[in-house]
């Protein structure tokens, strides 16, 4: 190797700062990523926007060892992990995500700083409306807000979403249910029938 790099000193030093050149790129740091996110143009909305709920489509409760149970569409695809639940079916989708929290959410606390952090780290995300929701499952923050898809893995497209967060606290605990949908697909029933379907176990 040593007569190499003294034989051609100048390629050694070439690939050294590539090298580096690499590494920067692969070490980024997470705000930079987030910077990066907040700066995605907004998808325009589709003109005939998919992703309606049926009138017909068939709810079941589902009942987390998280300690929690809704109702969600039946047939709708199912993913668990450790801190929650998510359903979803095409660009339509409904999860449920249970965290600790030292204090129940206010109006005021998620203006101050929660929106903020949801638009500079997520997909275009820009909220629209935040107040305080009187459901069957107990008082909740509702936020609402508007997001690009995640890009198709095949063409890259993204689509444009309507957003509803609901935000449930109970015993240090906070439960965020998230309704999803193409931005202008018509779910209003739907979304009301699961959300006010969240209960406590």
């Amino acid at each position: 190797m040593n007569k190499y790099l003294e034989k051609y000193p100048t390629l050694f030093i070439a690939l050294v700062l590539a090298a580096a050149v690499v590494l920067s790129f692969l070490t980024v740091p997470p705000a930079h990523s987030a910077a990066v996110l907040s700066a995605e143009a907004p998808a325009k909305p589709e003109k005939n926007p998919p992703g309606d709920i049926p009138d017909d489509q068939v709810f079941i409760y589902y009942r987390s060892a998280l300690g929690f149970s809704l109702k969600v569409p039946e047939g709708w695809a199912r993913t668990e992990g450790p801190d929650g639940v998510s359903f979803t079916d095409k660009f339509n989708g409904v999860t449920a995500m249970i965290s600790s929290a030292t204090s129940a959410p206010t109006v005021d606390s998620v203006k101050q700083d929660y929106t903020s952090t949801m638009e500079k780290s997520g997909r275009a995300v820009k909220v629209t409306d935040v107040r305080l929701v009187k459901l069957k499952g107990g008082a909740a923050v509702l936020i609402s807000y508007s997001s690009n898809s995640e890009p198709n893995s095949v063409t890259s497209k993204q689509i444009r979403l309507e957003n509803r967060r609901y935000l449930f606290f109970k015993d240090g605990k906070i439960a965020k249910l998230d309704l999803f949908a193409p931005f202008g697909a018509d779910n209003v029933d739907q979304w009301q029938l699961m959300s006010q379907s969240f209960r406590w176990l």
